[in-house]
């Protein structure tokens, strides 16, 4: 099944001086939330401790989560949105002091929306490991410093059994559907298989049934990135003060992932060769618009994100295998009870169709048959994201059913 998008006009390459302002100064030795810090939307979730596929046991961990709609008398309309590798409980709703960005996911969660909050209550939790109030590497450690590098790997299993005792502790037994994209839909997979009779529906978009060499080689030299930052200090660097962290090389991470996740065709057709000023870049001192377009998102990102916690979840990513332990991609889709849609992107760079046409294959329970929803865009891996249109009819097609 194919959805035809109508993109919205490409905003100005040239980043304006108002928004190169709001990240100039000195960078958070962090940009992780910290216990003290606003709370804004966010509520918060013990769920104890967690042994882990490692072997390890993580003690105490806290869960935080944001949740919009009501939950029925029955506890039957929860929808569970688990967000990507950059993203985190703030799905929808303005920034502000608690949040540094606003709600990723506007055109799709709402009243009247795609995944209807008058109808659905929508709960979704920042993920195990993260940095956004949920226990992850700037958290503190039973000693009461953080965790830095003492933090142990986790795997997108992991993740998945700490939300399972989440679900636990919020009292919802069944999820009426349980939805994410990229990371999330690793973790919305994983549900399916781990947990068959607690979901009813699954959307999973833009990722794979394995994360595959070539997509962790990609994810390779942005850890090496963020390691190879002098400031990163071997992960211990939360006591160091603000302008001194490893800001340098998380940023130049990001600024690898969007290669990821935005297309030749877009970046070629937005910047061309346009400088950012009227200074010329070719020993002129001036930038190509597209450089100060990448530096302004890296450095805009440090604002938001831990280092630690972009190594613990892109090692997470790396650690996706359905067919670990389980004989074979097909016997493991074998498992899934619930009802799914599959959702790919045909401008997809880093998680490519391929890898979707194997899920709808496979899956027993598909809502469009054998073959994935295909939404049609320029955006690459981020259309998901981005093309509201496309992937909320197909979500409202799903939550139908």
């Amino acid at each position: 099944m194919d959805w035809q998008t109508t993109a919205a006009a490409a905003p100005a390459p040239i980043i304006p001086e108002a928004h190169t302002l709001a990240v100039a100064g000195r960078a958070p030795v962090t940009g992780a939330w910290r216990a003290g810090d606003p709370v804004g939307d966010r509520r918060f979730m013990q769920i104890g401790d967690l042994a882990l596929e490692s072997g390890r046991t993580l003690p105490g961990i806290d869960i935080a989560y944001e949740s919009w709609g009501e939950l029925s008398p029955a506890r039957d309309n929860a929808v569970l949105v688990l967000h990507a590798l950059t993203g985190d409980s703030h799905v929808v709703g303005p920034a502000g002091a608690a949040h540094a960005s606003a709600g990723w996911w506007p055109g799709v969660v709402g009243p009247g929306l795609a995944i209807d909050t008058d109808r659905w209550f929508v709960v979704a939790p920042n993920v195990l490991g993260g940095c956004q109030g949920t226990t992850g590497p700037s958290s503190l450690a039973p000693d009461g410093t953080e965790w830095g590098s003492r933090f142990p790997l986790l795997t997108i299993r992991d993740q998945v059994r700490a939300q399972i005792a989440f679900a636990s502790e919020l009292g919802i037994e069944r999820f009426a559907a349980v939805v994410g994209g990229s990371m999330g839909a690793m973790h919305v997979l994983e549900w399916a298989i781990e947990a068959p009779q607690a979901v009813e529906r699954i959307a999973v978009l833009a990722a794979p049934a394995a994360t595959t060499a070539d997509q962790i080689a990609l994810n390779s030299v942005q850890l090496e990135a963020v390691r190879s930052d002098p400031a990163f200090r071997d992960g211990d660097y939360y006591d160091a003060p603000d302008g001194v962290g490893p800001t340098r090389g998380l940023a130049l991470a990001r600024r690898m992932a969007m290669l990821n996740y935005r297309t030749a065709a877009e970046l070629n057709d937005r910047f061309e060769r346009s400088w950012q000023s009227d200074l010329d870049p070719l020993g002129g001192g001036g930038r190509f618009a597209v450089e100060s377009y990448l530096d302004f998102h890296g450095n805009k990102f440090t604002r938001r994100f831990d280092a630690n916690s972009y190594l613990v979840l892109t090692e997470a990513m790396n650690s996706h295998d359905l067919a670990r332990g389980r004989g074979s991609v097909a016997s493991a889709l074998a498992r899934v009870e619930a009802k799914s849609l599959v959702l790919g992107i045909d401008s997809d760079r880093y998680f490519p169709l391929a890898g979707q046409v194997e899920l709808a294959a496979g899956l027993p329970n598909s809502v469009h048959g054998r073959d994935p929803v295909i939404v049609h865009s320029g955006y690459g891996h981020d259309a998901f994201l981005i093309e509201h249109g496309a992937v909320g009819a197909a979500l409202a097609d799903l939550l139908a059913r």
